[in-house]
């Protein structure tokens, strides 16, 4: 019995894993595929980090359906990924090319993380070489004083 759902069950998790509606589908399993490969890499402008193929938001049907449209049309995959960009911006893309704008993004994180590597290299070594401040000797006077002190 617990066998059985467990097949059941890891036959129908990819399944759901794919927002694609059956309506969707296109009848060309070349293009279908095709298709399936650009949506794999557009970001759905409602879940942020999710695929349009992996989105069930409305927004995320709109794109996919765009993409089969486009494909049918006779548009190349570079063709396709090209008119969402121009139309949704280079937000879109999940991985975004390392190339203008985006460039300055791909190179903050590690310039930031060797600066503060840098700043913490510098901040241990001044430290390390800092002096230690030099015992002040007591005059002969507090020196009494001190001894005093410390019999009571």
């Amino acid at each position: 019995m617990i066998r059985a759902a467990t097949i059941i069950l890891a036959l129908i998790l990819p399944l759901m894993a794919q927002a694609v509606q059956p309506d969707e589908i296109l009848d060309d399993p070349v293009l279908e595929e095709r298709a399936r490969d650009i949506s794999e890499g557009l970001r759905c402008l409602v879940c942020r980090n999710e695929s349009i193929d992996e989105s069930n938001a409305e927004l995320a049907r709109d794109l996919r359906l765009l993409v089969r449209e486009r494909l049918v049309l006779g548009d190349s995959d570079a063709e396709v990924l090209e008119f969402v960009v121009d139309r949704y911006g280079e937000y879109v893309l999940l991985r975004p090319p390392a190339t203008g704008s985006t460039l300055i993004l791909w190179l903050a994180g590690p310039a930031l993380l060797l600066a503060g590597l840098g700043l913490a290299v510098l901040y241990i070594r001044r430290r390390g070489q800092a002096m230690a401040p030099a015992e002040a000797a007591l005059s002969a006077e507090d020196e009494a004083r001190l001894k005093d002190i410390m019999k009571d």
